[in-house]
Formats: structure tokens, sequence, C-alpha cells
């Protein structure tokens, strides 16, 4: 899967400014580094997840254009606001079975995160249901892709 998202986006990346929100072990920011973002800020609240992004960084040698943070995505993208910090391309990967993804799209078009151009991306195991999620918010979903059980829903800004 991440193979197929990198080749589908892959002439947005180079200089773009990345938001890899719920990251986990950081490996779709470092892909995004390894492939010549500008800058990618990798979020997740856990310690432990927070640990292994660092060490993943410093194993790669990409550190020096990533932004590491330890925070709940609420209070993030709310910093991002408060900041104005905008991205070409934020990726969600929440919890399966979360509604995480329809309050993090929700803050993202309420603060306006979205460069004009900006895409956002979320990995989920239920894409009716993000689908359905998404319906009330300003947003249009361009396109979709299954791999396994896993599902991409690439959306961009109405306007």
């Amino acid at each position: 899967m991440k193979e197929s998202l990198f080749n589908i986006i892959n002439n947005r990346i180079e200089d773009s400014i990345v938001l890899d929100l719920f990251s986990g072990s950081g490996a779709i920011g470092i892909e995004f580094l390894s492939r010549g973002c500008k800058s990618a800020y990798l979020c997740d609240k856990s310690k432990d997840a927070i640990r292994f992004i660092k060490d993943n960084l410093k194993r790669t040698r990409l550190q020096e254009n990533a932004v590491v943070i330890n925070q709940d995505y609420t209070t993030t993208l709310k910093n991002f606001h408060d900041s104005s910090i905008k991205f070409d391309i934020i990726f969600l990967d929440p919890p399966y079975n979360s509604n995480f993804s329809k309050i993090a799209v929700d803050l993202i078009i309420k603060y306006k995160l979205l460069k004009d151009d900006g895409i956002i991306i979320i990995e989920t195991e239920d894409k009716d249901r993000d689908i359905e999620n998404l319906k009330d918010i300003d947003v249009d979903i361009y396109d979709t892709r299954k791999y396994g059980r896993a599902n991409l829903v690439f959306i961009n800004e109405r306007g």
C-alpha cells in the first residue's frame, strides 16, 4: 500500500510541507522526507511511538527536516492554526474503528490548515463509514483505493 500511495502522489512531494498525524512508527513521514519533501511534521500522542519515530529518524539520518510532536491530535491541529502553518499534504492514519478522521478533517478545514491545492489522505479500514462521516464537511473525495483491508481516501477542500 505504501508504495502505491507514493506512486499516486509522487509529483506532489518535492518541496512540500507534510503532516503525518497519528504517526505511529513514523514510516509515512520518513518516506515523505526520503522523497524530498521540504519538511515533515510527525505527530503521535504515544510516548513509545515518539521514541520509535526519533530512533527511525536517527537511523535514516532524516531528522534535519522533521518535527516530532508528542501531543493529542486536536491540540496539535489547534497549535498549527495558532502558528499559521499550512500543509501541502496531510496523512491521517487514526486508530481503526474510531471517528478521529472525521474530527481531524473537520478541524483541518475549520483551521484552514491546507494550502490552496493541498490534499488530505486518510488510511482507513472502513471506507464507507469514513466517506459517510465526511458528508457534512466542506470537502471533495476525489479518489479511493483499496489494498487488502486498508483503504486510502483522497480529499481536497471545496472551493
